[in-house]
């Protein structure tokens, strides 16, 4: 069984900065993509970024110059930096991992619990 965790979601002001860590676990060989996904009150879920296994970072165009992602393929672990917050970044943010090779079996997506992320004006 993989389980992704979240941290470091929190409150912060119009203009602050937080970063997310999302830990991968449960007998590991590797993963293939990883991202953040991220769904406000009322709204679907959207994209956020998402990065390769070699680095390539991929960003929806709202946030494309001030979230930078980023991972550690040796701790399975992927990080958001999220920088001069805007209001309507507020929602909860969900971790997802594709293509999960583990001991036993190979995993199309997995996904976190979420973080929330609340961004005041």
């Amino acid at each position: 069984q993989v389980q992704l965790v979240e941290s470091g979601g929190g409150s912060v002001q119009a203009g602050g900065s937080l970063r997310l860590s999302c830990a991968a676990s449960g007998s590991i060989i590797s993963i293939n993509d990883m991202g953040w996904y991220r769904q406000a009150p009322g709204k679907q879920r959207e994209l956020v970024a998402t990065i390769t296994r070699g680095g390539s970072g991929n960003y929806v165009d709202s946030v494309k110059g001030r979230f930078t992602i980023s991972r550690d393929n040796a701790k399975n672990t992927v990080y958001l930096q999220m920088n001069s917050l805007k209001p309507e970044d507020t929602a909860a943010y969900y971790c997802n991992a594709g293509g999960v090779v583990t001991i036993r079996t190979v995993i199309g997506s997995a996904w976190g619990q979420g973080t929330q992320v609340t961004v005041s004006s």
